[in-house]
């Protein structure tokens, strides 16, 4: 009988540590099945994986620009646009002697709209209205398409008017410029267009294909803002600016920074070569163009 009760008192000890490690196996597997389903919850949202201890608590810097970064931006890109062009408007446009071809006007209605349209969509996705701005999207679709055309058209009459007029005696050799600006905003804003539901590439081109149209407006500034022939500084420098907000939140560069700011750079180097030593090949080019 005494030996009956030590077994009992020895086996529950046993099954006591038995019935604990069941529970420990029931919870480690529940917690890999969590973290399994978290894993890929992530990645089907695109969003990188990594433990808890990793994710970094974002600073009210970080917050700051990654909620006001793209709408600041558009007013800060029509400030500098207005401030660049307030100095030529009144005798270009308003009161030009002699009278200006009516495409300039033209021009300049359609890239003033484009300017407020960027400013109304940054607007609309900082106040959650997502819909509505996908919806005027497709409008502005057609208005950046008529970008290039108006603009080209527009940079070839302009030239010739400036020619006969002799009002600018190297237009022919500065007509690689707006055709410039006119190639740097097709390429970011079509490749948007096309990454339309991918929102991060999606606002990077549309930032920097309206960065490339703020040249004209740099190259009005005062020289003691901006040399002669340095106005794609400041074009460089807003779309730097992109590159250092995603330094701030995400720590890294996005690939739309990582492609576009060298090709602007080198693209700028080479137009400005061109045209301030009158090339030989463009030269010829650009005559075939006026004809």
């Amino acid at each position: 009988m005494q030996n009956t009760q030590d077994n009992t008192k020895a086996a529950a000890p046993v099954s006591q540590r038995r019935a604990f490690r069941h529970t420990a196996v029931t919870w480690a597997a529940r917690c890999s099945i969590i973290r399994r389903n978290a894993v890929a919850t992530t990645r089907q949202i695109g969003i990188p994986a990594c433990p808890i201890a990793e994710i970094a608590v974002p600073t009210w810097r970080a917050k700051l620009l990654q909620n006001y970064f793209y709408f600041s931006m558009s007013l800060l890109i029509a400030a500098a646009v207005v401030y660049g062009f307030s100095h030529t408007v009144n005798e270009n446009l308003i009161h030009p002697t002699p009278a200006r071809p009516f495409i300039l006007y033209l021009h300049a209605i359609v890239f003033t709209g484009w300017l407020l349209f960027f400013i109304f969509q940054s607007a609309l996705v900082r106040t959650r209205n997502v819909c509505l701005h996908r919806q005027v999207g497709w409008f502005g679709a057609g208005l950046g398409a008529a970008i290039p055309i108006v603009g080209s058209a527009t940079a070839v009459a302009m030239t010739r008017f400036n020619m006969l007029h002799q009002r600018f005696l190297d237009g022919d050799a500065f007509l690689i410029v707006p055709l410039w600006d006119v190639t740097a905003f097709i390429v970011p804003f079509a490749l948007a267009i096309y990454w339309r539901k991918k929102p991060e590439f999606h606002r990077r081109l549309m930032l920097v294909a309206t960065c490339a149209l703020t040249a004209a407006g740099f190259g009005r500034f005062p020289h003691y803002l901006l040399s002669e022939h340095m106005f794609y500084a400041g074009v460089d420098i807003l779309i730097f600016l992109g590159v250092a907000r995603d330094l701030i939140v995400n720590r890294r560069v996005h690939p739309a920074y990582l492609y576009a700011l060298p090709a602007f750079i080198l693209g700028q180097i080479f137009v400005v070569y061109t045209y301030t030593h009158n090339s030989p090949w463009w030269m010829t080019t650009a005559h075939a163009i006026l004809r």
